[in-house]
């Protein structure tokens, strides 16, 4: 899974390069063909936004949080792509066994 950051009116240090790796590597947890993920930081005035996109097979999400704090949106980022991956894998495995289920009833 390659992460490409990129900033936008900010330095993108290896302290926040660190951080975002280890957020964003917690979606490979939940599903493991991820093919890379686009993230940009940027800072408009007082607030600190981070946009992510994710790339798998067949399917793009796309996130974007804004705080105060850097880290905080970065946070909730992670949870926001978390919580769509996990939907799309529980929607995924839903069809396979409808479509299990539908077999079975037309052999019966």
């Amino acid at each position: 899974m390659n992460i490409n950051l990129s900033g936008h009116h900010v330095e993108i240090t290896p302290a926040i390069r660190d951080y975002v790796n280890a957020k964003l590597g917690r979606v490979a947890n939940h599903f493991d063909h991820v093919i890379d993920i686009s993230a940009i930081l940027s800072i408009e005035k007082l607030k600190q936004k981070i946009e992510a996109t994710l790339h798998i097979p067949g399917k793009d999400f796309f996130a974007e949080c804004s705080d105060a704090n850097m880290y905080a949106a970065i946070d909730s980022l992670a949870d926001k792509l978390d919580r769509q991956i996990k939907k799309h894998k529980e929607k995924a495995i839903e069809r396979r066994l409808d479509g299990e289920d539908l077999k079975a009833q037309a052999a019966e």
